[in-house]
């Protein structure tokens, strides 16, 4: 899904670049960041060859790290030949790069459009609140790739198209809860404490749940009072 980026008083951030330059993992390397492009339409048997190895691919970096997966351990874990793994992505890096853009499509797709309290359908106040708490649960999920990610070009968090359509919503809710305040500027500090090395300090490092992490943010912000 492409995600349409209002223009704002010159606090948002700037149109996303081209892919940077390649993060090293172990041997193998991955893209910055996510877009979130919409992919070409497929058979609906590569549909579902794709769905089982990104799935497959998802359980392994969970379970043992993105340093973990081989393109025979994803052919193992989905049950597809590693031909077919092979021919569909090429090679590992290719692998994770369509993995993070995979996650990032499907939680883009939520907040935009999905079921409420997240999608549309309720107050602006109780989006807000459902849509730090996924995220906290999204990069919890991914922060070793997007650490390495973050590791390799600070700064191009900020430029990517994850982080331009997050924002873009972000500054849209904050704009109902408080016209009178710089929504742009808000959004770039609500995002702040979601920085990959930050969570993974307090989830790895700190070992604080998903449910911790939330309950310190909803404090800190007084989202529930």
């Amino acid at each position: 899904m492409s995600a349409h980026v209002p223009q704002d008083n010159g606090l948002g951030p700037k149109p996303a670049p081209s892919p940077g330059p390649a993060v090293g993992l172990g041997l193998q390397a991955i893209p910055l960041l996510p877009t979130t492009d919409r992919p070409a339409p497929e058979r609906a048997d590569a549909a579902r060859n794709r769905r089982k190895i990104l799935d497959a691919a998802a359980r392994i970096v969970a379970e043992q790290g993105p340093e973990a997966v081989t393109m025979n351990a994803v052919a193992h874990a989905s049950g597809i030949g590693v031909g077919t793994v092979y021919r569909r992505f090429g090679d590992v890096s290719q692998l994770l790069w369509a993995l993070l853009d995979d996650r990032e499509r499907q939680f883009q797709e939520a907040y935009m459009a999905g079921p409420p309290p997240l999608g549309p359908g309720v107050p602006a106040d109780e989006r807000l609140h459902a849509f730090l708490d996924a995220l906290v649960d999204r990069v919890i999920e991914q922060r070793e790739i997007l650490l390495a990610a973050q590791s390799a070009a600070p700064s191009a968090r900020y430029t990517s198209g994850a982080y331009l359509a997050m924002h873009a919503h972000l500054a849209m809710l904050l704009a109902r809860l408080r016209p009178e305040a710089n929504g742009p500027l808000l959004a770039h500090l609500l995002l702040a404490p979601f920085s990959p090395s930050l969570m993974h300090h307090l989830s790895a490092e700190r070992e604080l749940s998903a449910t911790e992490i939330k309950a310190g943010l909803n404090a800190l912000l007084n989202l529930r009072g």
